[in-house]
């Protein structure tokens, strides 16, 4: 889809959607074509992202052991 600076300042909000949604969309000054819309990669969010992969005990909150604490600390 090509649209006139004038149109696209008109509809930009529903341009940006066409983009994002895979649609290409040109901008052109009179009929030469001078600016495509494409959209950025979205980055990932982290949170959840290792779901699956692992694994947290059961006493994840307990107070470690004397022992383990030692470990920890390199005692």
């Amino acid at each position: 889809m090509q649209f006139s600076i004038h149109a696209a300042k008109t509809h930009l909000s529903k341009l940006i959607e066409a983009a994002l949604s895979g649609e290409e969309v040109i901008i052109a000054k009179g009929t030469q074509p001078v600016v495509r819309l494409t959209p950025l990669p979205q980055k990932r969010d982290l949170f959840g992202a290792l779901e699956g992969k692992v694994t947290v005990p059961d006493d994840i909150l307990e107070p470690m052991s004397d022992e383990d604490l030692g470990l920890w600390e390199g005692s």
